[in-house]
């Protein structure tokens, strides 16, 4: 039996085991992926970080290169590796995390690997992190087969479309890099629900994450008044270049998506688009149906948690966004989040 074991190896299960080596834990991660960064190699090609490198590390490993500069996503995959590689955590890959239960104070973990072992633990922390189930609407169904449709986790690069208009359903930021990506080469629609804010990468040469850093966006938590203006502003646009594409034409933006049938997409001011293409940049839905342990999770299927925190004894959870602060789904914030809940678990051990 195990003190601690780690659900996921990802730059979330990652930071959390570096700190329970720190503490000489008894403790595996556990990870459905064949490797170390495998997350980040199957995401759009062209996939640029708006966090600097200076922003963009893990605890105890600095990412080479200019550290206001910005990371591909190869880069974060082959660091993430190196991670791995660097601290000998203890990564029990290929295994699929099917089912949890907590029985007499302990946890048991069932899995799907070529062993389908059954683990036990006293605590146990789940970092899979908020990109778990693709967020679909309904009406893509009602779509005619002949439009290729993508969520934006499929959607590695434009010779996955077929000729013809696109439309990217979504203005976050993954929505915004894919439609500028896509409007050198077609006509690109981005249909989004909300007026998009944009912020330069750089400010006088300095990464905005450093003037956020100066400022104290980045330790803004979760329950302050200013944590709660951020969270109700929702993220801006990191980088102006889809706001100089708006401007010159390239990618023409249309107001929310509300249905559609056979090309025709209908949007919220009635208007309708006939398409060939749509990515469905709608983000991402949680997904804990292995997780048979009452009272964690609200109606929502969301955790229910202080810092990570669960009102089950031994059972915690990592990587949400705003967990704590701004940057807790980050790879900049995740260490700080993981440091505080192995102190937590480390003072319950010793009572």
């Amino acid at each position: 039996m195990y003190n601690t074991i780690v659900i996921g190896a990802g730059q979330v299960g990652l930071a959390i085991g570096y700190y329970l080596k720190q503490f000489n834990h008894s403790f595996l991660i556990l990870d459905k992926s064949q490797e170390a960064g495998e997350v980040w190699d199957k995401r759009y090609d062209s996939l640029v970080l708006f966090t600097p490198r200076a922003y963009s590390a893990l605890p105890g490993l600095d990412l080479k290169g200019d550290p206001q500069d910005f990371p591909t996503k190869d880069e974060i995959s082959q660091y993430l590796k190196v991670y791995a590689e660097s601290f000998n955590l203890p990564i029990k890959y290929k295994t699929n995390v099917t089912d949890v239960q907590r029985k007499n104070n302990i946890y048991y973990i069932s899995t799907e690997s070529t062993e389908h072992m059954e683990y036990k633990a006293e605590n146990i922390i789940i970092a899979t992190g908020p990109f778990q189930k693709p967020k679909i609407p309904d009406l893509a169904n009602k779509l005619s087969k002949d439009i290729v449709q993508l969520h934006s986790s499929e959607y590695q690069n434009p010779s996955q479309l077929k000729e013809g208009k696109v439309l990217v359903v979504g203005g976050g930021n993954s929505g915004a890099q894919i439609a500028l990506e896509l409007s050198q080469e077609m006509k690109t629609f981005l249909s989004t629900s909300q007026h998009l804010t944009f912020l330069p990468m750089k400010i006088r040469n300095k990464s905005i994450f450093w003037w956020f850093d100066k400022f104290g966006v980045l330790k803004a938590t979760s329950n302050s008044l200013f944590g709660k203006l951020i969270q109700k502003r929702g993220d801006p646009i990191f980088g102006l270049e889809l706001k100089y594409a708006i401007r010159n034409g390239d990618v023409a933006i249309k107001e929310r998506t509300i249905g559609g049938k056979e090309n025709k997409v209908i949007f919220q001011d009635n208007t309708f688009l006939d398409v060939d293409n749509i990515i469905w940049a709608t983000g991402f839905k949680p997904d804990y149906s292995w997780l048979n342990v009452s009272g964690v999770l609200d109606g929502k299927g969301k955790p229910i948690h202080n810092r990570g925190i669960t009102n089950m004894e031994g059972l915690y959870f990592l990587g949400l966004p705003w967990l704590y602060r701004r940057g807790s789904a980050l790879l900049q914030g995740v260490g700080y989040d993981a440091k505080y809940l192995v102190k937590h678990i480390q003072n319950n051990n010793e009572r």
